[in-house]
């Protein structure tokens, strides 16, 4: 019976409001991706206008990630369950309240609670998309589909850094969230009348809250500890951590750190053990550990983190070091980033074609190669004097893996998987693209911070530089994750550094480059674990295709 529907669906072609659907779900979706990529860009700015230090900056980019991860299991066996068009609609109302709201925010803590809400709606929004997609098309259709939604990813991700650019250079960074509005009562309004409603065909009784609680406390505990490490410590408390007026001192006998690890690991261990209980007892779980028995879903989910964490550790430290340190304007920033898209979209309108001759997992291993060779060249390119076009022509091999790498896998990925376990599968999917981001951002941000801390005082030591004074400076820089650099450079010789504020500059400008590279190369190793689980998936892929 399943070979008969499954043919059926396959010989049966699109129609014309199926296409439709496809492209609003592609906007949509695009929106919510755009806006995890245009906040890095204004970073610097939103720093010097509401304050921010590093770890604050970290938070604005990863809670976004962060809550995605969290609730995207919990939403996809809710768009399973009450209709994954209700769901998109309902998201995109919450998203655009999120994006009001950040624009307000006039300091840290409500920019932050801003995003939570966006996240929230995102996601919402997320496996609806792809779960519609996969339940609507099918066979060389769906093909055709997913390398669509997976072009949307790698653009819209791509594309964020000059959109944001442009909008906070020429508008103000309030706008890099208000531009989500009009673009949501589009999309509201076209899904209205063209995305059909779907639904998952079997249920299980019950809602698996606690299934839901214990992912977002895991994933939840584990981004917290990468990217407080570097402030409150790693083992020994070397900060105050304060939560809603409860205090952990730094006379504790540990940090909070390898706490937040340990219930994370906890967590998340009887995540997977409650998992199997509801499976067992036949109630509705909120993960099918049975689609990780398929090789492709398996080894497909690995490398789509590693990729997440590759790209979102770049997004998150280049900006600050082409504004910051070489001191280029917002839009220039975002020009040399927008390399990025140029790579992607060429790539993006090439894969499909390229994966009618090596397959799809042959094209995502040879987007993961670009990757890496385009992270490593970059990384011996940054210093403090590189032009902004020498930093762009690698950024333009990483854009192009990245586009075939991104077009190519979710299809890979969700290819064995059976229709009716395809909201599951698609928000699986997407946590995990989540959790890469979200972590790409905690490493990246943990690599800086760690890395800002021995190579400033050794820049500054070597321009003449010492003492409790040049001490403060390094640490003022690392907080404000290199704002200052920027601060010193406008005031010029007016600054407290008198005639010495331009050898202090270069001095800290050379010490930030330093860093980046080594945020860079930490990158680079996950890309190259993802490359690893890329071959994999083309081994899996020719197995289960001879079978």
């Amino acid at each position: 019976m399943h070979a008969v529907t499954a043919d059926k669906a396959e010989a049966q072609a699109p129609s014309r409001r199926d296409w439709m659907a496809l492209a609003v779900l592609a906007a949509g979706l695009g929106m919510i991706v755009l806006d995890g990529t245009i906040v890095g860009v204004a970073l610097p700015a939103m720093i010097e206008d509401l304050g921010l230090t590093l770890t604050d900056a970290q938070w604005v980019n990863s809670l976004y990630a962060v809550l995605l991860a969290a609730l995207l299991l919990s939403t996809g066996k809710l768009a399973d369950t009450w209709g994954r068009k209700r769901l998109f609609l309902a998201g995109l109302l919450v998203f655009m309240l999120g994006s009001v709201l950040a624009a307000m925010a006039s300091d840290a803590g409500l920019l932050i609670g801003a995003r939570a809400v966006q996240a929230v709606g995102a996601a919402l929004i997320m496996p609806s998309t792809l779960s519609t997609v996969n339940a609507v098309f099918r066979g060389r259709y769906r093909a055709a589909a997913f390398g669509v939604w997976g072009a949307v990813i790698s653009g819209a991700a791509a594309i964020g850094p000059l959109a944001g650019g442009a909008l906070t250079q020429w508008a103000g960074w309030h706008w890099i969230f208000l531009v989500n509005v009009p673009l949501g009562l589009i999309v509201l309004v076209a899904a209205l009348f063209t995305v059909p409603e779907t639904r998952a065909v079997k249920k299980l009784p019950g809602a698996d809250v606690d299934g839901a609680l214990l992912s977002a406390i895991g994933f939840g505990a584990l981004v917290f500890a990468v990217i407080e490490g570097p402030d409150l410590g790693w083992w020994a408390p070397s900060g105050d951590l304060q939560i809603f007026g409860w205090k952990w001192p730094t006379d504790a006998p540990v940090s909070a750190v390898p706490v937040a690890f340990a219930i994370a690991a906890v967590a998340l261990t009887l995540f997977v053990i409650w998992e199997r209980h509801r499976e067992r007892v036949q109630r509705s779980a909120l993960l099918d550990l049975n689609l990780f028995v398929l090789p492709t879903f398996s080894w497909g989910n690995l490398t789509a983190a590693m990729v997440a964490v590759g790209e979102f550790a770049i997004i998150f430290v280049l900006p600050l070091f082409l504004i910051n340190a070489l001191g280029l304007d917002v839009m220039g920033a975002g020009l040399v980033l927008a390399a990025m898209a140029i790579g992607a979209f060429l790539s993006g309108a090439a894969a499909r074609h390229l994966a009618a001759r090596l397959g799809a997992p042959g094209t995502v291993l040879l987007g993961l190669g670009l990757e890496v060779v385009g992270a490593v060249v970059m990384a011996l390119l940054l210093t403090s004097t590189s032009p902004g076009w020498l930093i762009a022509v690698p950024l333009v091999v990483y854009g192009l893996g990245l586009g075939l790498a991104s077009a190519q896998l979710t299809g890979t990925v969700l290819r064995d998987v059976p229709v009716d376990s395809s909201g599951q599968a698609s928000a699986t999917q997407s946590t995990v693209r989540q959790i890469g981001s979200a972590l790409g951002t905690a490493f990246a941000g943990a690599a800086l911070s760690v890395a800002l801390a021995i190579t400033l005082p050794g820049s500054l030591a070597a321009a003449g530089f010492s003492g409790s004074s040049a001490d403060a400076l390094a640490a003022s820089t690392r907080q404000s994750a290199g704002a200052v650099i920027g601060q010193l450079r406008a005031q010029g010789d007016a600054s407290t550094l008198g005639d010495q504020t331009a050898t202090a500059v270069d001095a800290l400008a050379s010490g930030f480059a330093d860093a980046t590279r080594w945020a860079v190369l930490i990158a680079t190793a996950f890309l190259i674990l993802g490359f690893l689980g890329a071959l994999m998936l083309r081994r899996a892929s020719r197995s289960t295709s001879a079978d």
